[in-house]
């Protein structure tokens, strides 16, 4: 599978770097990213480690005006009795120069039954601290935004393999389909099928679980509209109105299911779906669920489609009195527009 952005490219430096330095209680762990959850989980490993190891373990959870100059050098400070203590400082890249100067001092000597987890956005703010803590030998580990399907499907993969369960292919990308970007629900989604179901849980389960998610996606009616099923994308359209699903996520699946048709009319002909998929930006999947959807467009209904799904998206922006009608008549150009060849 391809992995343009390198999602899977820093899991893999990650995992390669564990077998050095994979204890969860080392003195330093570094989490690096801006997937909430996967910061989240970084914390959790290392509290649960130390609670495992003292079950008294006292965890000072940080924000960066919490910790101001000489903070950490108190909560740092050797204790009486001796008490193993986490302390967690998230958005590192926030803190203050004094502060940074006195992590990094921290980060030369750090204390004896104290471990320290710094988050960070990965960014360029604050890399003096991401590099001083990367040389100081920080466990490391990798939490990147998930942006891309290829990437969230990965993620759902990676969720089933460690619960040792088994899920097809067709589940895995029937359910990202169903709940959508958000990292959180499509690790609640496969918790909850591997704790409901036994054996292998395959495209059917997902869709008796999660249908209702899946018809309200915004996606969902952009497929039907640019495959010219004006009724099933109307249908799914007031669905999506009924179950909350913003106006703006829709028009922005209009236009992306468009520009997609677009993209690959413009491609040149017998170009595998490989060479196509690194050429447009498309997942190899994309490119053959686009091509079978192109096969009533016209150069002049993708320029048709364009112009309704903009004046829809200004509708709903506020240069309208009703977002619904607005949608409502953009799906019905988009659909006659899938129809436009002769």
């Amino acid at each position: 599978m391809s992995d343009p952005h390198g999602m899977l490219d820093a899991m893999a430096r990650n995992t390669a770097g564990k077998a050095a330095n994979d204890d969860p209680l080392a003195p330093v762990t570094l989490a690096v990213g801006q997937e909430d959850l996967l910061l989240d989980r970084a914390v959790q490993e290392v509290v649960a480690a130390a609670r495992a190891a003292d079950a008294d373990t006292d965890v000072r959870d940080l924000t960066p005006d919490a910790l101001q100059p000489g903070t950490l050098a108190e909560l740092t400070s050797p204790s009486l009795f001796a008490e193993r203590k986490v302390v967690v400082v998230r958005n590192a890249q926030d803190l203050s120069a004094d502060t940074i100067k006195d992590v990094k001092g921290y980060l030369g000597a750090p204390a004896e039954e104290i471990t320290l987890v710094l988050l960070h956005a990965g960014g360029a703010k604050g890399k003096g601290l991401l590099d001083a803590a990367r040389k100081s030998g920080a466990r490391e580990v990798a939490c990147p935004k998930m942006t891309k399907p290829a990437d969230r499907l990965a993620f759902v993969r990676s969720e089933f393999r460690s619960t040792g369960r088994s899920a097809t292919p067709e589940a895995c990308q029937a359910l990202v389909d169903a709940i959508g970007s958000d990292l959180r629900e499509l690790a609640s989604a496969c918790a909850q099928l591997v704790a409901d179901i036994e054996g292998v849980i395959d495209e059917a389960v997902v869709a008796r679980y999660y249908t209702g998610r899946a018809e309200a996606s915004s996606f969902t009616v952009a497929d039907r509209a640019v495959e010219g099923r004006a009724a099933e994308a109307l249908e799914a359209l007031r669905w999506a109105m009924a179950t909350g699903v913003a106006p703006v996520l829709i028009t922005s699946a209009l236009a992306q299911g468009v520009r997609s048709i677009g993209k690959l009319a413009s491609a040149p002909r017998g170009a595998r779906p490989g060479d196509l998929a690194r050429e447009l930006g498309m997942p190899p999947w994309k490119i053959d669920r686009v091509r079978q959807q192109m096969r009533g467009w016209s150069a002049d209904g993708v320029a048709t489609a364009l112009r309704a799904v903009a004046e829809a998206d200004a509708g709903v922006k506020g240069g309208g009195d009703d977002p619904e009608y607005a949608l409502e008549k953009a799906v019905v150009a988009v659909a006659r527009a899938a129809r436009s060849r002769s």
